[in-house]
This record gives C-alpha cells, sequence and structure tokens, in this order.
C-alpha cells in the first residue's frame, strides 16, 4: 500500500433517494486513495459503486442527494461548494471516464472538436497549445495523431478507439482525481489489455488518484492496488488486493472469488443465489444475512461494526474469523467434463465465406458442433464470430458454402427455413436489454414461440412458460412483469427461457454474458451447462472471456480477422496453445491466478 499523502478522501458519505420515505442508496462509505493509487470498487449491480462514483465529482443521479459526508480532494472538500463551481472542477480537479464511450461522446462532432472543447472549457492555452495538447493526449493513449484521423465521428472509431478518446478527454486538463465507471465492459481481451495499461500508465505518470469502478474481478486484481467490496450500499470489506483475493473476511467476498472464472479451470464456477437488496427492501442486520451459509441469530439483528483483520484490512461481518480461516485453496473443484461423443453432427459448416456489402468478413471457415457439446468461439470484436453465428441462426443475409444441420443443408436466411428447422435452432442475444420487447410481460414474451410453434394458448401456454422459468431458475412471478422491471440477470435468464420453450436441439448464445456481474455470470453459465446436461442441446457459445470457456465447453475455435486459426479440445488449446494469436489473447486474459502469484 502507497504511504503518500490521500489525494482523496471519502469520509462518512450518505445519498439518499425519495421513495415515499427518505431511503439511503450509500452510507458511511470512507475511502482513501493516494496519488498514483488505483483503487478498486466492486460488488454486484444495485450495490451503490456507481452512486460512490459520481459522488466523488461531487454529483447525483436525478431524485438522489448527498446529505452527509465529506469529498477532500487533496485537502478540499468540494461538496459545500455552489453546483456551478463543483461544475467548474469536473474535468480540471477531478474527472470521469463514463461505461459506454459511444453514447457519451458526442455523434455529431469530430474528435478533434470534442478533444479541443475540453480544454477551452477549462482556459487551457491558446489554440496553438490546445493543438500541441491534443497530440499528446492522443499519443498518451496510443491513437493517431493525424488529421484524417482527428476529423473522424465517433462512429468511425472501434470500441476501444472510443474509449481511448474518453480517457485522453478524462486526462486532458491533468486532474488529481479520476473515477472510471466499467470502462472496459463488452471490449474484447485484447482491447481491453491495451484500455487497462493505459490507465495504469497515466494514473502512475501523473499522479492521479483513481477509482475503478467494475464487476469484473479479474480486472480488478491485475490494476487495483487495494480494493473495495460494495453490498446493499456498504462497503463490507475493504483492504489490499491480494489480501482480499486469498484471505477474503467477508463472505459476499468469498462468493465473488468463487465466481471469477479461471484460465486453469480447476474450480467451479458457482453463482449467489438471489439477488442484492435495493434501497427500501434491504433487511433488518447485515443485508447479506439471506444468502449467507455463515449467517448467524445476531447477523439478522443489527448491521456489522468495521472490525480490522489485518494492516490496512478491514471488514463488516460477525463472523469474518470462521471466514477468514477457510483458504481460496478451499474452493470445489470443477466438474470433470464430459467425453465427446461419436454421434452425428447436429451442425456442420463446410468452407463458409461470408460479406457485409462489399467487405468480406468470413474465409473458409469448418466447424462441428455434436449433440450435448459446446463449442466456444473466441476472438478479438471484429473477428467473425457473431457473422459465424448469424449464418448458422439464418440471421445473416447470406453466405457461401455449406452450413447442414442434420445432414440436411440450411438455406441462408430464416425466412427459407422451414418451421421445424427455425424451432430446433435458437438464438440467444448478447443484449436482454434491446432483445426483449419492453411493451410485453416476460410471459408474453416467451407464450410467442409456443404460439407459432405449437400453437399453445391459454393454461397451456401458461404451464409450458412456468417450466422454461424453472429451468433458469426464475420464479413463476415474473411472468406478469416487464422485462424493465427485472435486474440484467434476470432479463438474460428469461430470454434464456424464451428460447428453450421451442424445445431446440441447438442454442447459440452469443456474448450472453459480457455486461453481467460475476455471480450473475456464473449462475448463468450454470443454468446453461445444466441444459446441455439434462435436455443434450448443443451450444455455440459465442465469447471473448477465454477464463470463462473452460467451465462450460468442450471445445473451442479460435478466430482472427475472419478465419479459425486454432481448434480443438479446450483443455489442449488453453494449456498448449499453437498458434500465435492464440498465444496473445491468453497473454491479455486477465487472470486472478496471475495476478495474486505476481502480487506475493
Amino acid at each position: 500500500m502507497s504511504t503518500q499523502a490521500p489525494s482523496l478522501e471519502v469520509v462518512d458519505l450518505r445519498v439518499e433517494v425519495d421513495y415515499g420515505a427518505r431511503e439511503d442508496i450509500v452510507d458511511e462509505i470512507t475511502l482513501h486513495v493516494a496519488a498514483g493509487d488505483v483503487l478498486g470498487l466492486v460488488g454486484e449491480s444495485g450495490s451503490g459503486k456507481t452512486t460512490v462514483g459520481l459522488a466523488v465529482l461531487g454529483h447525483t443521479r436525478r431524485g438522489a442527494r448527498i446529505v452527509r459526508g465529506e469529498v477532500r480532494i487533496e485537502g478540499r472538500d468540494i461538496l459545500p461548494l455552489p453546483p456551478l463551481e463543483r461544475q467548474r472542477l469536473r474535468g480540471r480537479l477531478v474527472s470521469y471516464v463514463p461505461q459506454d464511450p459511444a453514447s457519451a461522446l458526442n455523434p455529431a462532432l469530430r474528435i478533434n472538436t470534442q478533444l479541443e472543447e475540453t480544454l477551452a472549457a477549462h482556459g487551457f492555452g491558446t489554440s496553438t497549445e490546445r493543438r500541441a495538447r491534443i497530440v499528446e493526449m492522443l499519443e498518451e493513449v496510443l491513437l493517431p495523431t493525424d488529421d484524417i484521423f482527428l476529423k473522424r465521428y465517433p462512429h468511425q472509431l472501434s470500441g476501444g478507439q472510443q474509449q481511448r478518446v474518453a480517457l485522453a478527454m478524462a486526462f486532458a486538463n491533468r486532474p488529481r482525481v479520476i473515477v472510471l465507471d466499467e470502462p472496459t465492459t463488452g471490449l474484447d481481451v485484447t482491447t481491453q489489455a491495451h484500455v487497462l495499461e493505459t490507465v495504469r500508465d497515466l494514473c502512475s505518470a501523473h499522479g492521479v488518484a483513481a477509482v475503478y469502478v467494475s464487476h469484473d474481478l479479474s480486472v480488478v486484481a491485475t490494476l487495483a492496488r487495494q480494493v473495495a467490496v460494495m453490498y446493499g450500499g456498504r462497503i463490507v470489506e475493504l483492504g489490499p488486493t491480494h489480501a482480499l483475493f486469498t484471505h477474503a473476511a467477508h463472505p459476499y467476498t468469498r462468493r465473488l472469488v468463487e465466481a471469477i472464472p479461471e484460465i486453469s479451470g480447476k474450480h467451479a464456477l458457482i453463482g449467489i443465489p438471489g439477488t442484492a437488496p435495493r434501497p427500501g427492501h434491504r433487511p433488518v442486520g447485515c443485508f447479506f444475512a439471506p444468502r449467507c451459509s455463515f449467517a448467524q441469530a445476531e447477523c439478522h439483528v443489527s448491521f456489522p461494526p468495521v472490525e480490522n483483520v489485518a494492516a490496512g484490512h478491514d471488514v463488516r461481518c460477525f463472523m469474518h474469523a470462521t471466514v477468514l480461516a477457510e483458504s481460496i485453496a478451499a474452493r470445489p473443484a470443477a466438474r470433470p467434463r464430459a467425453e465427446l461423443g461419436i454421434e452425428d453432427a447436429l451442425v456442420a459448416v463446410r468452407n463458409v465465406q461470408a460479406s457485409h456489402g462489399a467487405r468480406q468478413v468470413l474465409f473458409d471457415i469448418d466447424l462441428v458442433v455434436r449433440p450435448s457439446e459446446c463449442v466456444a468461439l473466441v476472438g478479438e470484436s471484429g473477428s467473425g464470430k457473431t457473422t459465424l453465428a448469424r449464418c448458422i441462426g439464418g440471421l445473416h443475409g447470406g453466405f457461401e458454402g455449406e452450413i447442414f444441420f442434420r445432414g440436411q443443408p440450411l438455406p441462408c436466411g430464416s425466412g427459407a427455413r422451414d418451421a421445424d428447422t427455425r424451432r430446433n435452432i435458437q438464438y440467444v442475444f448478447q443484449s436482454p436489454y434491446n432483445s426483449l420487447n419492453p411493451r410485453k410481460t416476460i410471459g408474453q414474451i416467451i407464450a410467442q414461440p409456443l404460439g407459432v410453434f405449437f400453437s399453445a394458448s391459454g393454461a397451456d401456454a401458461r404451464r409450458r412458460a412456468v417450466e422454461a422459468l424453472e429451468r433458469v431458475q426464475l420464479s413463476p412471478t415474473v411472468l406478469e412483469r416487464y422485462p424493465q422491471q427485472l435486474s440484467g440477470g434476470e432479463r438474460q435468464r428469461a430470454a434464456i427461457a424464451r428460447a428453450l420453450v421451442a424445445q431446440p436441439q441447438l442454442l447459440v448464445c452469443d456474448e450472453v454474458t459480457s455486461a453481467l456481474d460475476v455471480s450473475v455470470q456464473a449462475a448463468i453459465i450454470d443454468v446453461l451447462a445444466e441444459l446441455q446436461r439434462e435436455l443434450h442441446i448443443g451450444l455455440l457459445f459465442v465469447t471473448h472471456n477465454l477464463a470463462l470457456i473452460r467451465t462450460i465447453s468442450q471445445e473451442v475455435a479460435v478466430m482472427s480477422e475472419g478465419r479459425i486459426v486454432e481448434r480443438g479440445l479446450v483443455d489442449d488449446v488453453l494449456e498448449s496453445p499453437q498458434a500465435d494469436y492464440t498465444k496473445k489473447l491468453l497473454s491479455d486474459t486477465p487472470s486472478l491466478e496471475a495476478a495474486i502469484a505476481a502480487s506475493s
């Protein structure tokens, strides 16, 4: 841990929201971050991470307000300042990098205009000096500095380039504190590795104290020097990164660690049953007690005080000594993977080529998926993974070559396929926020395939919908809810349930866990693995997370620039990669195991 004076101090912060009665979103938040250090702020969705991150800027979302506490930057409390003065400090004293740069960057302005505005808004120099700083900013984030790049609009940049522009803007005025709100969510591992390295270098070079908000604990383990774990609006554990991930003293932290996928695949991936309580619905006592296997009577009576378990390591848990006694090595072992059978191929792809307009994106693709088998399709963004998946699912406009399903050739589009083929091949999309109709209830959404493929209605349709929901561990009570009333993990389960009611033989899963908390991700993977075992469904699992595939897949195909560069059994490919590209992907994949070993 750094011995420097903290650049950022958050003391006893409380933020409330009005739900008829004033309820706290977060409370009793105390943090200290030294210049050049990175603090990881982790927890499930709804834990209050982003609320704390915004409060560091002296800001809250509409309907919320800061009612207590201090946010001191280099000794100066910014919360008592008038709103306009706090606004002037943002971007100069404290900066923010959003989760989605595509929505944060102005789509109507060129890159150079947005970069110059960032500097001009805080009175930085002359036009010539601002131009020189823009060149310096772009060089720091490893982006081109020529006029061709500067005259581009945000939509003309890749996701990684957009995120680097957002980083350049955040560091432009040399702030003392920066808040990064899940800036690598949805990026492939190679782009993510570059962005993380850029963050680390900029914070170190300019002495910036950073708060890195994330649900990806593997990323946090590789980047942060200390970690604060949030649950139900409280910090339940805080300490050095190595200590938290090897000697967690809070049951919630331990369960988060058990939900982190590993490259080695030694341990089982275990989700956390239930969901985090939201403001106004938190139980008496410890908020985690209803989901905790260590809970005792006193846990349901009062919230635990802060206990110090080691230097710089604090926890709020009555049972912390018992939890601490269990080491990370005691994690349950992974379930042995099923041996590949010799059944006829469920899907066989032969010499497939596909294009987007005039640009060819798939070249000579060969792939086989067997019944009860999961084949992972991995690679960077733009490698062709989704295009191949959409060709199989009948969602891509056209392809050359052959795709067979149960030995029968598949036409290009779903409209040219018969109803039985469409039923047997179901697609689960990356974003459950966009794939579920917001104007229909979950019951109506799940019933739609039943009406199309089985002419089921009324009580029969409801019975089948309930069975599908129970398959994905959702309560039948969600049938009457709308998608916006569910969490991200619940929506994704509902999307899987919609696919399951068609009784498919092949499930195409396109980055279905990319934006989910690790605990929810683990639960979704467990659901898919169980479906694979019990229903003998074939899975094509598209992902950029190599650590995840070992928990569910038997085979893996690695794609780069529209070609499969390596294919084989998961253990063989991950332990002895042959292609240079696969080796690069593995080296760029954040690993909790590697981070722990490096910090030992």
